[in-house]
């Protein structure tokens, strides 16, 4: 009962959608699929009302992240959950450009109008073809990153599910799982490549671009948790992170998703971790 009325509550306030999410994740985590239904269901009414109403956020986010708790549950990997999340950001951007089309096409008009002033001189060098690619690719481009937006927010939604589930039943579980998350380098090159390569393939496959990033991303913040765990540095420095990270997202953020794609390829952690071990205890 405390359950229902907590998933469905929340979701009935669409600031609050996260705590649906979050809590209605625990509950499939701890419960499974099958005896968490008739929890979940209630929740699913509220998101249902919303999108009738116009806002599909709440319903999207829901979703998401049950999704990606039912992969977490039945894997227990979270690199498969950052490979299900592509496919969620991809369904996200469906939904997103269809339901939201004529606000999107406002965005692309105003964006298309500051291009020349944004770009500046590299604008105007550009052909007349080459300009008619740029200003078609603001549209798939703008609709992957408000996908990626609520693709990140199922994430974390997980996250916080996740984190109660290891506090009320496997105390400091939750940080040794995140902490030693790593990509393949199948996977970090692949994510990479497709953010990469996928416009160029076909304008609309541009919205993969933001959606793509959002795992290697994560990947690069449970680095540096896994970093600062391994050599014992004081938790202030993540703290500066966090803050660093709000304040200068974009500088940032390019940097965390290179970072993961080279830990896949060189494990800094599983370096580090040998190379303290082989040591003799005298320095």
């Amino acid at each position: 009962m405390q359950a229902t009325i907590t998933v469905a509550g929340a979701a009935l306030i669409p600031l609050l959608m996260w705590l649906s999410a979050a809590a209605g994740s625990l509950v499939l985590l701890r419960r499974g699929l099958n005896d968490a239904l008739g929890v979940l269901t209630w929740a699913v009414l509220p998101g249902l009302l919303w999108w009738y109403l116009g806002d599909p956020s709440v319903l999207l986010v829901l979703l998401g992240t049950l999704t990606l708790a039912q992969v977490l549950r039945a894997s227990v990997s979270w690199r498969r959950v950052l490979l299900a999340s592509v496919a969620v950001g991809v369904v996200f951007a469906l939904v997103l450009g269809s339901v939201f089309a004529d606000a999107i096409q406002a965005l692309v008009d105003e964006f298309q109008k500051l291009l020349p002033q944004v770009l500046g001189p590299a604008y105007s060098q550009l052909s007349a073809d080459e300009q008619a690619q740029l200003q078609q690719l603001l549209r798939p481009v703008l609709t992957g990153l408000m996908a990626a937006f609520f693709q990140t927010v199922c994430l974390l939604c997980l996250v916080l599910g996740r984190y109660w589930q290891a506090q009320l039943y496997n105390p400091g579980g939750f940080g040794r799982e995140f902490r030693a998350l790593h990509l393949s380098p199948a996977l970090g090159l692949g994510l990479f490549l497709a953010m990469l390569l996928a416009p160029n393939l076909g304008l609309q496959l541009g919205m993969l671009t933001p959606i793509c990033s959002v795992p290697l991303a994560l990947a690069g913040v449970a680095l540096l948790h896994g970093l600062v765990a391994i050599k014992g540095a004081a938790r202030f420095w993540l703290v500066g992170f966090y803050v660093v990270l709000l304040v200068f997202g974009q500088l940032v953020y390019p940097l965390l998703v290179l970072f993961a794609v080279v830990d896949s390829l060189f494990d800094f952690r599983g370096r580090l971790v040998r190379r303290q071990g082989s040591t003799n205890g005298e320095g």
